[in-house]
């Protein structure tokens, strides 16, 4: 078995002029998320927080922003 991620891109990445996405990759215990551009940089958030980002990101912040 091999321990190199297999990354997938969004669905909602653009086509051969814009390549740069957000690309997913799963692990026994976790998932991986990177940018294309920046392949190097990793996340690796638990799944209450990746819950929590795709919720925010859906419905928008819970608190109106300051300033």
């Amino acid at each position: 078995m091999s321990s190199t991620p297999r990354w997938q891109k969004s669905s909602f990445s653009g086509g051969a002029e814009n390549t740069s996405c957000v690309e997913i990759a799963t692990a026994p215990t976790t998932l991986h998320l990177r940018e294309s551009d920046t392949p190097a940089t990793i996340l690796s958030p638990t799944p209450v927080a990746l819950h929590a980002l795709l919720t925010t990101l859906r419905n928008g912040p819970r608190t109106a922003p300051q300033g």
